[in-house]
């Protein structure tokens, strides 16, 4: 009797035993798929953290549309393709999509003239302030001269503002900080950059004076359809100080 009571009770610890055990790995496989989950989770978070957002171009985004570079005295700003002057002729070069003539210029600007200004004053520049309506049509713009180049994804390179925007006359276009922030805050135009010398513009094209694109015809401006990307795209134009 003593001997089927001990093996009853050795049946019973093993059955026990075995209980516990399947308990635990049941546990401890549980554990181990939610700690897998939660690391999968983590590397898709941080992989959605590493992939640049769609309009982020050369440091730029929509969230960011200006990048200041005072030491290499540059002033980058998002923008993106205008299509619709592949073919017809415009006298804006990049103005703020929220400007009257937002939808009038190649490239459309997603930084504000006034942050336009200041991010030019900051990397050094000097605006010539020598422009009014009167006397617009025979002067042109001084100022700090600034270069021009513009990029996108998959560019390969920056590529200089005299390649992306045609002068029909085969001038080139010099650019001048020619100041204006307070009529350009007047005016409410959104023009960052103009392609002749103009009193609102931030910067514009010193080579003609107003009214040489749209009151005399003088020269014709359209984007370069055989090297700029196709319309909509998001491109970085970057603003050099060169004296």
């Amino acid at each position: 009797m003593k001997l089927r009571r001990k093996l009853l009770a050795g049946f019973l610890c093993l059955a026990i035993v075995g209980l516990a055990g399947c308990s635990q790995k049941a546990d401890d496989k549980k554990e181990a798929n939610n700690t897998a989950t939660t690391e999968q989770s983590k590397t898709e978070e941080n992989k959605k953290e590493e992939k640049k957002a769609d309009d982020e171009v050369n440091g730029v985004s929509l969230k960011n549309p200006i990048k200041v570079d005072k030491e290499a005295k540059k002033v980058t700003v998002l923008s993106s393709v205008n299509g619709k002057y592949f073919t017809e002729n415009t006298r804006h070069a990049s103005v703020n999509t929220d400007g009257s003539n937002g939808a009038k210029s190649v490239l459309t600007a997603y930084g504000t003239p006034e942050d336009f200004y200041n991010a030019l004053i900051e990397i050094g520049a000097k605006p010539g302030e020598n422009m009014n309506p009167d006397n617009a049509t025979k002067t042109h713009v001084e100022g700090s001269k600034i270069g021009a180049t513009v990029t996108w994804e998959g560019a390969g390179k920056d590529y200089d503002i005299n390649e992306v925007i045609k002068d029909s006359n085969g001038k080139k276009i010099e650019f001048r900080f020619g100041g204006n922030l307070e009529r350009a805050k007047t005016k409410k135009t959104g023009c960052l950059t103009c392609l002749d010398s103009c009193p609102v513009g931030i910067i514009s094209n010193t080579t003609y004076t107003y009214g040489a694109v749209e009151k005399r015809n003088e020269v014709k401006f359209t984007g370069n359809a055989d090297v700029l990307p196709e319309d909509g795209t998001y491109v970085a134009v970057t603003y050099t100080l060169e004296d």
